[in-house]
């Protein structure tokens, strides 16, 4: 029996270590159960993929088949048709005979290359072809809700990265071709979620958009202390460790929550802690600077081709200052330039996923960046 890992960050988890989330599963699981259309927005690395991925496990798959694919890699929508359309044949039948009759009529005009892998653990690789000489996009996105028909079974399709449908070149369009095909699915639901969140809050919020209303829309929120206590604790007794309950507000308080980065800095206590240690606060102060360290290279990356009026812009932020970038002493304090300029400056770092707007007060995206660029910027 394989060991599950302790703390796991930067990919989608098990089970074991899945927690909180109890309501956000629930609706989404019945959701998923009465096909209703379901969207999912947030910050980067707060658990979509996670949370999707546990909701598919728990359902009864005797009752409905789930299709899931990352569209990260897709630039144009004739790709993303052909990903959606393998992912769909793929996924929807168990061998390779089953599917191209299940599809038969779609595959009609296609020569499809299939490679077998000689591993038998090894995926079957597709490729379909699709080009616009071969399929209407209506083709396309009317295929599963056929192969739903054929088979008296509802289908979840599950798409990750959506918002790249908004980097699609005449992406309005794209956006209305989908959503008049998909409106009409009585067998099918779909589940969109993705990694940015002003690009999936331009597509789903914006009452000019196609997708404006498509279904019910999910805005995960940070899980709470209270969720992350015995999760965090139980893990480091498993382990033969220990950690006080302060130590874990702690934790939970450095990175704001952040489930990505509460599992990350977990892990380094965790591991950096002898058998049967429990983490003290020199050494909570330690796994914050590596945790920090560990993220320096993208965090430079992400500010090295800023303006300076930008650069100062972060700088109020980490400041403390949320709202009132108009006024002329905040402006003078931070040099932050003209009116006119700030809407400039806020548009830019927000498109960049630098930094959120809500309820008019602005925050960074990333805690952890937070701390480094005080470390970097404001405390040097």
């Amino acid at each position: 029996m394989v060991m599950e890992k302790s703390f796991v960050y930067g990919i989608a988890v098990t089970d074991y270590n899945f927690t909180g989330r109890e309501e956000e599963t629930k609706r989404l699981k019945a959701n998923f159960t009465s096909g209703i259309n379901s969207i999912l927005i947030s910050p980067r690395r707060y658990g979509k993929t996670s949370l999707v991925d546990h909701v598919c496990r728990h359902l009864n798959n005797d009752d409905m088949i789930i299709v899931k694919l990352d569209i990260f890699g897709c630039k144009t929508e004739y790709e993303f048709y052909n990903a959606l359309a393998v992912a769909v044949l793929k996924q929807t039948a168990t061998k390779i005979q089953l599917w191209m009759d299940e599809a038969r009529d779609f595959l009609v005009r296609l020569t499809p290359k299939i490679g077998i892998p000689l591993d038998p653990v090894s995926e079957i690789s597709v490729s379909l072809g699709i080009t616009p000489e071969t399929h209407s996009p209506e083709e396309v996105l009317n295929m599963v809700e056929v192969i739903a028909k054929r088979k008296n079974r509802r289908i979840v399709v599950c798409i990750d990265e959506f918002q790249q449908v908004g980097e699609f070149e005449n992406t309005k369009q794209v956006q209305a071709r989908l959503r008049s095909a998909w409106q009409h699915h009585h067998y099918t639901s779909y589940c969109l979620y993705g990694s940015k969140r002003h690009m999936m809050s331009k597509i789903f919020l914006n009452r000019s958009m196609p997708f404006y209303q498509f279904g019910d829309l999910l805005q995960l929120q940070k899980i709470p202390t209270r969720d992350w206590m015995d999760y965090i604790i139980n893990h480091f007794e498993a382990a033969g460790k220990h950690v006080p309950e302060q130590i874990v507000e702690r934790i939970c308080e450095v990175v704001d929550n952040y489930p990505s980065y509460v599992q990350h800095l977990s892990s380094i206590l965790l591991n950096h802690l002898p058998q049967g240690g429990t983490v003290t606060d020199d050494m909570m102060s330690v796994a914050i600077s590596e945790l920090i360290s560990t993220n320096e290279a993208l965090y430079m990356q992400q500010v090295e081709s800023l303006s300076a009026y930008q650069m100062n812009l972060i700088k109020a932020i980490v400041s403390g200052i949320h709202s009132g970038y108009n006024e002329k002493r905040v402006r003078s304090m931070f040099d932050l330039g003209s009116p006119s300029n700030l809407v400039r400056l806020r548009d830019a770092l927000i498109e960049r996923d630098l930094i959120f707007s809500e309820m008019r007060q602005l925050y960074l995206t990333d805690p952890v960046f937070g701390l480094w660029f005080k470390r970097r910027f404001l405390y040097a």
